[in-house]
């Protein structure tokens, strides 16, 4: 049995932000209903590659894909764009959700899924880094009601990709100080 390669750096980010590109790139091109479908199609592209590629399909690409097909084929089949405005929100309510039923619990479920890329952070660190996720999850949400409501489609989109990116790579690197802070020291003792 061949055991399938791990994707790449270049090649995990062409698969977590294509959709997200095509997305934005569809919509100046031509309308929110090509870029909802196109959307769905890159998805569906990403999850077959990951599967056939690499032999899984992530937990997350499971999570965004479902949602992007739901509420994708919501806002094809009603022509509504605004199902696929919501899609952000509810995805953002069952991440933190999610975290939140894990705090509860007692299971370190943002451990589970990155600890992997974070594999000298404590206990301690792992809850501060999980609360602060949740807020920054709940604030995202309430921010797409506010924005889906206020904007035209065309700036929902603009914010969406440029925006919630760029919000959430300074959130990202806001969070380095518990990461030092609460780092384990893995050097032998000797």
């Amino acid at each position: 049995m061949t055991t399938k390669p791990k994707p790449s750096a270049t090649a995990k980010f062409v698969l977590d932000f294509a959709p997200l590109l095509v997305f934005f790139a569809a919509n100046k091109l031509a309308a929110i209903f090509v870029a909802t479908f196109a959307t769905m199609a890159v998805t569906l592209l990403v999850m077959l590659v990951s599967h056939f590629r690499y032999g899984r399909i992530q937990p997350m690409q499971w999570v965004v894909g479902v949602m992007v097909f739901v509420f994708g084929a919501a806002t094809l089949v009603l022509h509504d764009p605004n199902f696929i405005k919501i899609k952000l929100t509810v995805i953002y309510l069952l991440f933190a959700g999610v975290l939140l039923f894990g705090k509860l619990t007692h299971r370190p479920l943002l451990k589970m899924a990155f600890g992997e890329a974070f594999p000298a952070l404590d206990n301690d660190g792992w809850r501060k880094l999980t609360r602060n996720w949740i807020i920054f999850c709940l604030a995202l949400a309430g921010m797409n009601e506010v924005l889906r409501r206020t904007l035209t489609t065309d700036q929902w989109v603009d914010f969406k990709v440029w925006g919630v990116t760029a919000i959430t790579f300074v959130f990202a690197l806001a969070q380095s100080p518990i990461l030092s802070r609460h780092a384990e020291d893995k050097t032998p003792k000797g």
